[in-house]
Formats: C-alpha cells, sequence, structure tokens
C-alpha cells in the first residue's frame, strides 16, 4: 500500500518535472495519463522514475469513445506493461452516446488486452459518463471479465447514499470486493450542485453544468469528505491497494500543491480518525 499522485496538471513536456516534484514530496507512486506515456519516451520515463525512486501505479487511457480510440489503447498496451504499470484505468464514454452493447464491448475489449499483459485493468467511475450512478458501476462490473473498479471519492459522492453529506462510505458497502485503487480529492459543492448533476446525467452538457460540477472537485480538506471515516471502512473491509490523490484544478504552484495533500491525507486519514 501507498501514495499516490497524478500528473494531470503538467504537460506533457513537463513529465520529468512531474516525476521529480512527487519524488521531492514523498510520494510512493504516480498516475500518468496514456497521452503523456505517448508523447515520451519509454527508456527516458523508466529513468525519471527510477531516479525519482517513484513507482508508476497506473497509466489512465484516453477516452473510451471509439474503435479507433479502443484500437490505439490496445495498441499502447504493451508498452504500458513494459513501464511497469500495475494498473490500466479505463475512462468510459460520454453519456447517452453509446448503448450499454457497444460499452461493454469496448470496455471488455481494452481490459482483455490488459489482462493478456500482466496489467489490471480498472473501470474509472465518472460523472457525466456511461459509468456513473452505482447501478452502473455494478452493471459494467459484472459484465466485463476481469474489470475491477478505481473508485473515486470526489465522483461518487454526488451519487452516494449519503449526498448531500461528505460520508461515502456506502461505497466500500456496495463495492469493496471490487475496489483495486482509490482516487481521492475533495468536493466543495455550490450552490446548484444537485441540479448541476442532474443535468449532466440527462446528457445537458451546457457549459454552465459542466464548468460548476467538475470545478467542485478541490484540494483534501477544502471541501466537505470525510476522508478518516473512508479510509476506516476501506481498512475494515480489507483494502491494500494504494490510494492515489488527484488534484484537477490547481494549475499554479503545482509543487505546493502536492505536498499540501500528502499533509493532509497523511492529517486526514491517520490524525483525523
Amino acid at each position: 500500500m501507498g501514495t499516490g499522485y497524478t500528473a494531470m496538471m503538467y504537460d506533457p513536456t513537463d513529465v520529468e518535472t512531474a516525476i521529480s516534484d512527487i519524488g521531492a514530496c514523498r510520494y510512493d507512486g504516480i498516475e500518468i495519463g496514456l497521452g503523456k506515456v505517448r508523447d515520451n519516451d519509454t527508456a527516458t520515463l523508466k529513468r525519471w522514475l527510477a531516479d525519482a525512486d517513484v513507482e508508476l501505479y497506473c497509466v489512465m487511457s484516453e477516452w473510451i469513445e471509439s474503435d479507433e480510440a479502443v484500437e490505439r489503447i490496445v495498441e499502447d498496451v504493451p508498452t504500458i506493461a513494459d513501464l511497469g504499470a500495475e494498473f490500466l484505468g479505463l475512462l468510459p464514454p460520454q453519456r447517452g452516446r453509446h448503448d450499454e452493447a457497444t460499452v461493454e464491448t469496448w470496455l471488455s475489449r481494452v481490459s482483455d488486452a490488459a489482462l493478456d499483459a500482466g496489467l489490471r485493468p480498472v473501470v474509472h467511475h465518472h460523472g457525466a459518463t456511461a459509468v456513473e450512478r452505482p447501478s452502473e458501476i455494478r452493471h459494467y462490473l459484472d459484465a466485463v471479465d476481469g474489470l475491477e473498479l478505481l473508485f473515486d471519492t470526489a465522483h461518487y459522492y454526488p451519487y452516494g447514499d449519503h449526498f448531500p453529506e461528505g460520508d461515502v462510505t456506502d461505497a466500500v458497502e456496495r463495492f469493496g470486493d471490487d475496489i483495486a485503487y482509490v482516487h481521492l480529492k475533495d468536493v466543495a459543492p455550490g450552490q446548484g450542485f444537485a441540479d448541476n448533476r442532474d443535468a449532466l446525467t440527462d446528457g445537458d452538457f451546457h457549459l454552465d453544468n459542466v464548468i460548476n460540477y467538475f470545478r467542485s472537485f478541490t484540494d483534501l480538506g477544502d471541501g466537505v469528505l470525510e476522508f478518516g471515516t473512508l479510509a476506516d471502512a476501506l481498512d475494515a473491509a480489507g483494502y491494500e491497494g494504494h490510494y492515489t490523490i488527484e488534484i484537477e484544478n490547481q494549475t499554479e504552484k503545482r509543487l505546493v500543491h502536492a505536498k499540501e495533500n500528502i499533509d493532509r491525507w497523511n492529517e486526514l486519514s491517520v490524525d483525523g480518525r
């Protein structure tokens, strides 16, 4: 079990800086998007990871929106495995664009390729996608052989049993045996957040709904989520996997945010229990 950080807020040309920053903050691992992997030489990525003593936890796919996207991801699976990643994250298509059978076929194709290469495929449930609500998470986990769950605190919160309170432990009750990897981020819901959530679920991707929903995601401790309670629930369920902090809306002072968030996770998950 370790604590990781995503390279989401770093440009493809800044991956070396991302890995260096994350290592300097004493994280154990990193998650990198597939686009950044494609934009950097494999041998160089391995050297940067080794120099920083940082493990590659997960490579996150591009959005699985077409047959062509599926084939691109499958072609890159050997490279991801060669880099030593444990997980391949699967990003589902936008909500309402494709039927269940198509989504199942796409997820199965990528999942099978990942398993064949020794990777663990994990579906990233995500607001405004085909895998958004708990019933949809359950459906695709049951429909796709070998698929496990990337549990994301912020993307579960709007659809959990305790919303608008910050307790997301019902996810552990539902999916404790499926959770293989965890994303941590907080949520500071603004006025009308539930309306924005419902609009996105209904396929209304008006810019106001998208911005107000996704800009609510914030640094750990700056929102409403109860991380100590969640950590206790995952411990009780026997979870022994990694926790990766995913901060999406902080493009300035990236190193500062990386350090502040690991410190806050340690406070919220240990001292805050």
